[in-house]
């Protein structure tokens, strides 16, 4: 009675495997005819296969898109980036350092009163007027929480180049901004070394300025008093004596922030060769 049994289970068992290969033969037979349909008939439920074509605008449309924009900033007007304007506060922008890297940079900016000075990204320029931004030719600043643009001068005319064999013809010599701050030519840089003696005021430990004296002519010919203070240079707080030194070179132009007892002063100098 069990051999019976088992010899049933054993047929049922013969009989699902069976079945089972069946089956998988009859999909693997499906998935061979899908396969030979669409390598014979490559044709999609929409139609046969077509790559977009290219939409050609016609030759007046595209005058009139390249008319309508000079990709070389060749009108003379000044490009304002986004919603931006240009400011009406009487600053000019002398010169501009970007840093491509983190995006930051610092510009020389001249304000109202004349006096340039170096302000980095985040600097307030005026009571209220912060830089906000630097770029190749124009710097944005935040006006109150209004962007606007001061943009370089480049106005002046290119000097012509001479024939070759002959003299360069005479230009116009171009005109100052009618901000610039005036400089006092004349100290050269051994004749500032040897007239004015630096000595150091130290506050909490640090440098915070210069004290300067005469030891020669040099030093009343530099625009100096007695007394007075060196606070910064080029916009740029005094660290120690030897930066100012370095600073004292020919051809150099320095513009010095100077303390004068209650007053405040700038004392600009192009420092002269010999």
């Amino acid at each position: 009675m069990r051999v019976a049994i088992a010899n049933r289970l054993r047929g049922r068992s013969i009989d699902g495997l069976a079945l089972l290969e069946k089956g998988l033969i009859a999909l693997l037979a499906l998935q061979l005819v899908r396969l030979a349909w669409v390598v014979v008939t490559p044709i999609g439920s929409f139609g046969p296969w077509e790559g977009r074509q290219a939409q050609l605008l016609p030759p007046a449309a595209r005058q009139a898109l390249f008319a309508s924009f000079d990709p070389f900033f060749r009108s003379g007007a000044p490009q304002t980036a986004g919603k931006g304007v240009v400011t009406s506060l009487a600053l000019t922008l002398y010169g501009i350092r970007l840093n491509e890297g983190s995006g930051l940079g610092s510009a020389i900016i001249a304000a109202p009163d004349g006096v340039q000075n170096s302000f980095a990204v985040g600097d307030e320029i005026l009571p209220g007027v912060v830089l906000k931004s630097v770029s190749f030719d124009h710097v944005t600043i935040d006006r109150g929480g209004a962007e606007e643009q001061i943009f370089l001068d480049q106005s002046a005319p290119v000097p012509t180049a001479a024939p070759e064999g002959g003299e360069a013809p005479a230009s116009p010599p171009a005109s100052p901004p009618p901000s610039s701050p005036p400089a006092t030519a004349g100290p050269t840089a051994d004749s500032l070394k040897r007239d004015i003696a630096f000595a150091p005021r130290m506050q909490n430990g640090r440098v915070t300025g210069l004290v300067v004296s005469a030891k020669g002519p040099g030093f009343a010919s530099a625009g100096f008093r007695p007394g007075d203070i060196i606070s910064q240079i080029n916009g740029q707080p005094v660290g120690d004596l030897q930066s100012v030194q370095n600073q004292i070179a020919p051809g150099a132009r320095l513009s010095l922030t100077v303390e004068r007892g209650a007053t405040v002063a700038s004392v600009n100098l192009i420092v002269q060769g010999q």
